[in-house]
């Protein structure tokens, strides 16, 4: 495992962290930026919340704790933001907390869940909550942020895209399918078979569905890249990965749907359009450990997460979208997923 040590002059003058108590009244979050969510050691229960802000070019880490008095919980592991609200999914803790966009404040913690992994919304009025452990995925209210009923897939469940009347859910740990439920009445209806572990997944501007399958964890398939014609439901595409120790992982895509992202000994880029899997990284690795990546959908700035040994506090690394290193900054501990919050008058540079 690669560790990162803080040596080089480089390092020293571009890492910086900021406690949200430095800035009590919290202007930061007025700004465009982006949202951390750091996993925390397993059933430690120290997960937590960090903010990069466009406006100070610094981070602000502890944030939920600083401002509802109680830690995030137990492996945090994804977020997502419809209008004023944010709903982050704590995967040990079995919970999502749905706090307010601006001041970060609990609005309300929905209990309940097993073990879920990501939250995608249908509409206004519900979301899909997919499971490592459960064979179901939890459909929320949010009109009073409940666990309203299930879908039965008989299936663990990861990534779920909503497209049209449809949500592509898929069955990673394991599996080899992209379920497909029909949102207007929740029913299963299809499923089609894809490459081992299908981790991640996208839609890009031909509302094509991509699907990064990783090849599980013993390594005895190729991981693969497979593309689904969300109308009929078939793989158009397939692109196999070179050898069976490849592990790709993180797939995103860029704000105009034309270019892929995702990580595999450094950060790769592909054109929806290409004909073969980039040869070499956009972004390489170096001395770091890459976890995650999020890709800013206006301006294609490039975030990524190191995650060090696992232990102790991790790091965010800021790029631009021709791969310039703009800043390294100390996070928490694991941080992963990252979502971004962009204000109307934000502008590329």
């Amino acid at each position: 495992m690669k560790k990162m040590f803080i040596m080089a002059s480089l390092y020293i003058a571009i890492v910086s962290c900021t406690k949200v108590s430095d800035d009590p009244a919290g202007s930061f979050l007025t700004g465009s930026g982006v949202f951390i969510i750091n996993e925390g050691n397993f059933r430690w229960g120290n997960g937590s919340l960090s903010f990069y802000s466009y406006d100070s070019s610094k981070i602000y880490n502890d944030l939920f704790l600083n401002i509802n008095d109680r830690p995030l919980g137990d492996v945090p592991n994804s977020m997502n933001i419809i209008d004023d609200k944010a709903y982050i999914v704590v995967n040990n803790s079995g919970k999502i907390e749905v706090i307010n966009l601006n001041t970060l404040e609990s609005i309300k913690t929905i209990n309940g869940l097993i073990s879920p992994r990501n939250i995608s919304f249908v509409n206004n009025n519900k979301a899909y909550v997919t499971s490592m452990y459960s064979d179901s995925v939890a459909i929320i209210n949010l009109l009073d942020n409940s666990i309203s009923d299930y879908i039965n897939l008989r299936r663990s469940s990861e990534a779920v895209i909503i497209s049209a009347n449809k949500a592509f859910i898929s069955n990673w740990i394991g599996g080899n399918e992209v379920m497909v439920v029909n949102v207007e009445n929740n029913e299963v209806i299809d499923s089609i078979e894809v490459g081992q572990e299908p981790e991640s997944m996208i839609l890009d501007k031909n509302n094509k569905l991509w699907v990064l399958c990783n090849g599980g964890w013993t390594r005895d398939y190729y991981a693969e890249l497979d593309v689904i014609n969300t109308l009929t439901n078939s793989i158009e595409k397939t692109f196999v990965f070179p050898n069976k120790q490849t592990s790709p992982l993180c797939l995103r895509i860029d704000g105009n749907g034309e270019t892929l992202y995702y990580l595999e000994s450094g950060v790769r880029q592909m054109n929806i359009d290409a004909s073969d899997l980039p040869s070499a990284p956009l972004i390489s690795e170096s001395e770091h450990y890459f976890y995650n990546l999020a890709i800013n959908p206006v301006s294609s700035d490039i975030f990524i997460t190191d995650a060090v040994d696992y232990s102790q506090q991790g790091y965010v690394l800021y790029y631009k979208k021709d791969g310039t290193l703009i800043s390294i900054q100390e996070a928490g501990i694991i941080p992963g997923f990252m979502s971004f919050k962009l204000n109307d008058n934000f502008q590329v540079e």
